[in-house]
């Protein structure tokens, strides 16, 4: 049976093409998930199943996020959906590359970057998958936007890996 292995917090990758702006960012962070040998290593198919397939109370967290952020004029999911522009879910697709796919936004209150990139296999580990957000504040309303929404971020991140690695072991 394929299995993943456990998702894990992990260095920004220096193989991304974020790299030059590690940096920059205000707020950093990735996550990894080993990818089985027989799977796809293709970016963008991976990222599509990220987030198509990513647990329920995601879309409701990300509800409550568009009921509170309302009143500060900031973009909301629907927002996004609707925009004209090369959309992944409700990102902006910055780049397409085999290996990685560059995703993000740049709102009023601050701009980020996630990279769902492949990265690539050695002597001690298979290919993996890393997902890294970065993120530029704009002014203090980002900054404290993340600091209330950072540890959400981690658990959906994780989750949304977790769901993936389920989702792809059962398509198996």
């Amino acid at each position: 049976m394929r299995t993943f292995s456990s998702i894990e917090q992990v260095g920004l990758p220096s193989e991304s093409r974020l790299a030059k702006l590690y940096g920059q960012a205000d707020f950093a962070d990735a996550f990894s998930v080993d990818l089985p040998a027989d799977d796809t290593h293709d970016a963008a198919s991976l990222a599509e199943d990220l987030f198509a397939q990513q647990p329920k109370w995601i879309a409701r967290l990300l509800q409550v996020r568009d009921t509170l952020v309302q009143p500060f004029g900031l973009k909301r999911a629907a927002d996004l959906r609707s925009m004209s522009a090369d959309r992944l879910n409700i990102f902006r697709v910055y780049e397409r590359h085999d290996d990685e796919i560059i995703l993000g936004e740049d709102d009023a209150h601050l701009d980020f970057r996630l990279s769902v990139l492949v990265g690539p296999a050695s002597d001690d580990h298979p290919r993996r998958l890393i997902v890294t957000t970065l993120v530029f504040y704009n002014r203090l309303l980002g900054r404290a936007y993340i600091a209330l929404i950072a540890p959400f971020h981690r658990m959906v991140v994780r989750a949304s890996l977790r769901h993936l690695t389920i989702h792809r072991v059962r398509a198996h």
